[in-house]
């Protein structure tokens, strides 16, 4: 698998900051960039007013910043787990119908559960050497690419040009990066976030699991497989928190009650407290 990071937006924590100072300035945007591009802002406070906004939640502005990532060598299983994310982000990947994979060139993807294990590995080779010695005798014998790629597997190698905003490759590293995520797309999506910390640290600090201390913070995963998780020795669990919360709630008077579903009671205490009289807004 190789992954490279081929271009991204020029100036990135400027336009970032530029971003989220016009939702909170009465200076106009332009007056915003003009103190940016000056030097009236130094980079330190641009970093830190971001850090600052991104803990909030407030992501919207990330849609500003683009990257575009080339990457050679996955499988087609990887690539249908890719795929799947379709909102600010596009691909454009190698055809099976125009291009004709030699027979030097079609080196099928192993995981390395097949490969630990001799006797697996030696029928997986076999069953990959057929395939290809199929897909080549189809094609010399006139069938097109599009009909003899049928038989071609998910272990299949292919290619993608990706083009993605931060926002959604923030969303992206949230599930992907987790250890519940298949291995190789977990391997895809380190290597992107590699290669923007060569780049932009200052971001790619922001590409966690869900669970990191910028993200959610804590697992919200089925409790029997946060337990199998490495990262559950740092990282808490949802329930803990509530329980945690619960037992601070009842040792202490806090006049709160312990944690519990919210009922249609404490949906109207909502509607009551922000819009005490519907008709005032109309």
């Amino acid at each position: 698998m190789e992954v490279k990071l081929i271009d991204y937006s020029t100036a990135p924590l400027e336009k970032l900051y530029a971003a989220f100072r016009t939702c909170y300035s009465q200076k106009t945007p332009i007056e915003i960039w003009e103190e940016i591009t000056t030097g009236k802002i130094p980079k330190e406070k641009i970093v830190s007013f971001i850090e600052e906004r991104l803990k909030t939640g407030h992501s919207s502005p990330l849609e500003q910043v683009v990257f575009w990532f080339a990457v050679a060598g996955i499988s087609r299983s990887c690539s249908h787990q890719l795929v799947r994310h379709h909102i600010g982000i596009s691909f454009e990947q190698q055809s099976q119908r125009y291009v004709k994979y030699k027979e030097d060139k079609l080196e099928f993807i192993t995981p390395k559960t097949i490969k630990s294990d001799p006797e697996v590995y030696e029928k997986y080779q076999k069953v990959m050497k057929e395939i290809s010695d199929f897909y080549q005798f189809a094609l010399n014998k006139g069938i097109p690419a599009e009909d003899a790629r049928f038989v071609l597997p998910n272990a299949t190698p292919t290619n993608f040009h990706i083009l993605v905003n931060f926002r959604e490759l923030q969303h992206i590293a949230d599930l992907r990066l987790c250890t519940r995520a298949q291995w190789e797309i977990r391997q895809l999506i380190a290597k992107m976030r590699s290669e923007i910390m060569k780049e932009i640290p200052e971001l790619g600090k922001f590409l966690q699991p869900k669970c990191g201390e910028y993200r959610l913070g804590y697992c919200d995963e089925e409790y029997k497989e946060y337990i199998k998780c490495p990262l559950s020795k740092v990282r808490p669990h949802k329930e803990d928190l509530f329980r945690i919360y619960n037992d601070v709630v009842k040792n202490q008077n806090l006049g709160k009650t312990q944690a519990k579903p919210l009922s249609e009671e404490e949906f109207n205490i909502i509607e009551e407290k922000h819009y005490p009289n519907e008709r005032e807004l109309y």
